[in-house]
């Protein structure tokens, strides 16, 4: 065997080895895709459901952050002499 058939036959197995791994690589890009998908499908609703709650939860916490504002101000707008209950005018 020359180095006439030797060439020829080391080019073959070398580019089966590149489309080999070409192909696998592809085949897992395409095996990887299919499992987001399907996962993406499922987590949906659930994504859905986290960002209603989270909406919720900011609601809540602008109306807890307005009454404190209110409440704020009104103390502030206070008389400070004012007493802060009536005095009563019965004695014990």
């Amino acid at each position: 065997m020359g180095p006439e058939i030797l060439i020829p036959i080391s080019f073959f197995f070398c580019a089966a080895f590149i489309v080999r791994n070409v192909l696998q690589f592809k085949e897992r890009k395409l095996e990887l895709e299919a499992r987001m998908r399907g996962t993406g499908a499922l987590e949906s609703p659930r994504l859905e459901r986290i960002e209603q709650a989270i909406d919720a939860m900011a609601v809540e916490i602008e109306r807890i952050s307005e009454s404190q504002r209110f409440v704020t101000r009104v103390l502030s707008e206070r008389p400070a002499e004012a007493p802060a209950l009536p005095r009563s005018s019965q004695s014990h």
